[in-house]
């Protein structure tokens, strides 16, 4: 392959690209206008549902259904995904008399789902269908249909389900999001829910959680001299001390920074106090806050620690950026 038919095939390509972008952005703008009474009715049977919200789909589509279900359990609507083949072969009797079914199906006549439908009639709960063909069996069938229909797949073949998934899964965003709203679910809510991914560690996790107290914490007075001030340092492992008065009160901060500068400068650290060297400017923050306002503050000060201070300006931690590293709010 020459120079030439190399670039000409890499212009392609981003043509391509683009094209298929350009061909889902406008599957997913012309949802707009069906966010409409349908939609909200489909968002109060959810609601008001006792049970949870039973997702269902084939193919590609199931694979949508699958995240659309994640998506509304996260989110704080009880929900999950069940394989129509699988269901018909015994997993249907996950779905009971309290739930919501959800099907997906571009076509609406997907066979493995449309042989659920005496069953789910059966327990007369309501079905909310996303398909793309509102004439469809499913669409029929649905107490709510909801159209996802899409002008054209960005496969040029018009074979591959690739704008029309796309419109199926921020439908099923906006009926998710829509409810997480409607529910008043809130952040803490969101962090319950994922204790143990950086998203629950920033919500959920404290500055009382990580930071270093009682003889962890390296302090000393304004009168101590540098030499000692030193070891102070050392010993605790911080790269800092803070300075207090008599009373624990947090007078300034003495840095591994402002140690150099010190020394640049010719100090003598037999003689010289700490008082005259420290920066009075510190940063502090209360124990109460989240440990992802602390790595904040820092970013925004451009520093490595944190004093954390109780409403009386008296010293009760100390926390830097290893200890939120450690702590994976990083």
């Amino acid at each position: 392959m020459n120079k030439a038919a190399k670039k000409h095939d890499l212009k392609k390509l981003i043509e391509l690209g683009r094209a298929v972008i350009k061909t889902e952005t406008n599957a997913i703008a012309d949802l707009s206008a069906r966010i409409d009474e349908k939609f909200a009715s489909a968002c109060q049977y959810i609601l008001e549902c006792e049970g949870r919200t039973v997702v269902i789909g084939m193919g590609k589509s199931g694979h949508i259904g699958n995240k659309i279900a994640a998506t509304l359990a996260s989110t704080g609507t009880p929900a999950f995904f069940v394989h129509p083949g699988e269901a018909s072969h015994g997993d249907l009797g996950m779905i009971t008399k309290d739930d919501v079914v959800i099907t997906l199906s571009n076509s609406g006549e997907t066979d493995e789902i449309i042989t659920l439908l005496p069953v789910i009639k059966r327990l007369n709960i309501p079905l909310i269908t996303l398909t793309g063909n509102p004439n469809s069996t499913l669409a029929r069938a649905a107490t709510v249909n909801i159209d996802v229909s899409v002008k054209q797949e960005a496969c040029p073949l018009g074979l591959a389900p690739t704008a029309s998934t796309t419109a199926a899964l921020a439908m099923g965003d906006a009926l998710a999001i829509a409810l997480l709203e409607a529910r008043g679910f809130s952040a803490d809510d969101f962090a319950q829910a994922h204790p143990g991914g950086i998203l629950g560690r920033r919500l959920l996790l404290h500055v009382n959680d990580i930071m270093h107290t009682d003889k962890e914490i390296p302090r000393v007075y304004e009168d101590t001299l540098l030499k000692d001030t030193l070891v102070e340092m050392t010993q605790k492992g911080l790269g800092t001390t803070a300075i207090v008065d008599k009373s624990d009160r947090v007078i300034g901060i003495f840095t591994d920074g402002d140690l150099r500068r010190a020394l640049d400068g010719g100090v003598d650290i037999h003689k010289m106090k700490i008082g005259k060297l420290i920066s009075r400017k510190y940063k502090a923050i209360d124990k109460d806050r989240l440990a992802a306002e602390a790595l904040a503050m820092m970013e925004d000060c451009k520093i490595n620690a944190l004093l954390v201070v109780d409403d009386q300006n008296k010293l009760i931690g100390i926390l830097n950026m290893h200890d939120l590293l450690r702590a994976r709010v990083v």
